[in-house]
């Protein structure tokens, strides 16, 4: 008579006598997926559980097997265990702390008074190869906490006591594999074998805990993937991404800079604040297209501002404070509470609603200085970003409205692939459950009724209500968090926002925060990744390098740069005594969107020749032909060439 049921993802069922554990079902179901699990997941959870876990009765069982989109949580769980065996096998003196799975892989804490060259890496690989080799078993046993503090202070292993010491329970997980093993949750491997591929990367100092008050320790990072195949492409995109590096390429193409006297707070050249007031002018198109009106507030605002809004109990450590005339203000870290201030000058009815406000505003935020990278973290900057004031019954469209604006600003800048996220309820936050279970509720039903695939981000929500996460995948298979949509009740409800509604009644709007592009410097940062320096023409500091190949040329050139600057084309010059092709190599560097070079033949027939981005140079444009060319290129924000799109390939001559 069976007593336990599991219910698979397609609906179907299996029975069982006694409670099952994962791969129990798997075997049941047959010997090669038995094989290839690697855990599981229950229900709507997407926490992958250890394949030694028993199932709950009527439980839903997802099986995870080597193939599944979870699979490398498993196996660098599992790898980063390996790695620390093959670290005490080659110096046993070496104590071991923790070793968690990290976005690209993992990495180990060790405690010894040696320092990791690049030499042990290597042999720490070696040993690793040796140890899957042996294809161990991976073995969980449940020891009790008293056992488990016994067993690590005789072998020295004080890290791992204190651990068990400040856990909240009688029971404790080890997982054995050969004759060590470790401290665990898990999840694991079944044997050693089932991992594939292990690399160590590189090596950094950690405190322990990450207290700078405790002991430093040594940091080993590492990854691990399913086959040499995969990890060789990591290790190719690893090395084009150095290359492709924002920080290299700003300082390559004369975009931005930074300086030790306000660290974290980037200077933009007049080339990079091109691209930057390119991109701004982009969105401000939109702006007109999807009814958004512009705004401007004001830098500075009394803290009792944010104790307000909320950000003064959720946000503080973020904030940047002064005191000016005895009171205490604060420069804005966003710039909702002062939209709420701006919507409360004016009294709304229903048929204001909704009322799309825009701010280009800059922003100041802390940011610990370990933390700060290029323009991707920084300490200033400005968002594209919104806020729409609502009905309930307008949220829908709203949101419906936000997805089709970023799909379509997506798409034009050929960022077509990104995922969405639904980011749940943080711990840290404002606000009743009902207010929450609403909110959630509404980006749910919006995200569903759109069709648009997502996955849940559970308790990464904004302190003042959920949001939509727009994580864009960039050219090298990277995430970038980008755009965002949030939906908040809870400040309209703080600032006592209202509306006019039809039966004369005073309503409360709904707050929906968004962004597209999110901060601007970011944007720039990753988009500069993605292009490898290659902006399109419309956004590129200059569109087109004029090179001559003698004296005689030059006057016809700066008629020709006069002609183009003229019709709105960011045209240089470069009339220098130097050889045409250290010339060409410059303006190359420069990722200068089109090059044209002038000689005798260009003169003579008032023409020019313009060397295009497929590295091919196309002679005998008029300059009404070349100019109306790049005018459609530029105007249409077209991502291609359109002199490579539209005209016959001519051989160089």
């Amino acid at each position: 008579m069976s007593e336990f049921k599991v219910v698979l993802p397609d609906g179907s069922a299996k029975e069982f006598s006694y409670q099952p554990t994962i791969l129990d079902v798997a075997k049941s179901i047959g010997d090669r997926l038995a094989q290839d699990t690697l855990g599981g997941c229950f229900g709507d959870n997407p926490e992958v559980k250890d394949l030694r876990e028993l199932i709950p009765n009527g439980e839903t069982l997802k099986i995870i097997t080597k193939k599944s989109d979870e699979a490398l949580e498993v196996i660098r769980h599992s790898a980063a265990h390996v790695m620390a065996q093959a670290v005490q096998e080659l110096w046993p003196e070496v104590k071991v702390t923790i070793g968690p799975v990290i976005k690209n892989g993992f990495y180990y804490d060790f405690d010894t008074e040696r320092t990791f060259t690049e030499e042990d890496l290597e042999k720490i690989d070696k040993k690793i190869s040796e140890i899957l080799k042996r294809n161990d078993e991976v073995i969980k046993e449940v020891w009790s906490k008293d056992k488990a503090i016994e067993h690590f202070k005789s072998i020295g292993e004080n890290f791992k006591v204190e651990i068990i010491e400040d856990l909240d329970t009688k029971e404790v997980s080890i997982y054995k594999q050969g004759e060590w093993l470790d401290l665990c949750r898990g999840p694991h491997v079944q044997r050693l074998g089932q991992i594939k591929s292990v690399k160590t990367m590189s090596v950094a100092g950690a405190y322990w805990r990450g207290d700078e008050t405790k002991k430093q320790l040594q940091r080993i990072y590492a990854t691990a993937f399913n086959s040499s195949k995969d990890l060789n492409k990591h290790l190719a995109n690893l090395e084009e991404a150095k290359k492709r590096d924002h920080r290299k390429l700003g300082k390559e193409l004369g975009l931005f800079y930074f300086h030790e006297l306000s660290p974290g707070m980037p200077f933009f050249s007049p080339k990079g604040a091109t691209v930057y007031k390119a991109l701004q002018s982009y969105i401000r198109e939109k702006y007109i297209k999807y009814d958004y009106q512009e705004v401007i507030t004001p830098q500075i605002f009394d803290v009792e501002l944010y104790k307000q809004s909320g950000h003064y109990d959720n946000y503080l450590d973020n904030m940047y404070f002064s005191k000016i005339d005895d009171r205490d203000f604060s420069v804005k870290p966003m710039n909702c509470p002062g939209h709420c201030l701006l919507y409360q000058q004016e009294h709304k009815s229903y048929r204001d609603l909704p009322w799309r406000v825009a701010d280009f505003g800059r922003l100041h935020r802390y940011e610990r200085s370990g933390a700060l990278h290029g323009l991707t973290r920084v300490r200033t900057f400005c968002q594209d970003d919104a806020h729409v004031f609502c009905r309930l019954d307008q949220m829908q469209s709203e949101i419906k409205q936000f997805m089709t604006m970023l799909n379509e600003i997506y798409q034009e800048l050929g960022m077509s692939n990104y995922k969405v996220f639904l980011s749940t309820r943080p711990e840290k936050r404002m606000g009743s459950d009902e207010i929450w279970d609403n909110a959630e509720g509404a980006l749910e039903k919006a995200l569903k009724d759109l069709d648009v695939p997502y996955s849940i981000n559970p308790g990464d929500g904004a302190f003042y209500g959920p949001k939509i996460d727009v994580v864009f995948v960039d050219a090298l298979d990277r995430e970038w968090q980008l755009g965002t949509m949030q939906c908040d009740f809870n400040m309209p409800e703080s600032f006592k926002l209202k509306y006019v509604s039809e039966n004369n009644a005073d309503e409360r709007p709904v707050m929906l925060h968004r962004a597209i592009l999110g901060s601007v410097e970011r944007f720039i940062g990753v988009y500069l990744e993605h292009c490898a320096g290659r902006l399109p023409t419309w956004m590129a500091p200059t569109q087109v390098k004029i090179l001559n190949i003698t004296d005689a040329q030059a006057d016809y050139c700066k008629k020709l740069a006069e002609n183009l600057k003229a019709s709105g084309v960011r045209a240089d010059l470069d009339l220098r005594a130097e050889k045409l092709g250290f010339k060409i190599r410059e303006a190359q560097l420069e990722r200068a969107s089109y090059i044209v070079v002038i000689g005798d033949k260009e003169v003579e027939k008032n023409s020019v020749a313009v060397r295009l981005p497929n590295g091919k140079t196309k002679y005998g444009f008029t300059l009404e032909s070349f100019t109306q060319t790049l005018k459609s290129e530029i105007d249409s924000k077209s991502l291609k060439s359109l002199f490579v799109e539209n005209i016959k390939d001519d051989e160089e001559s």
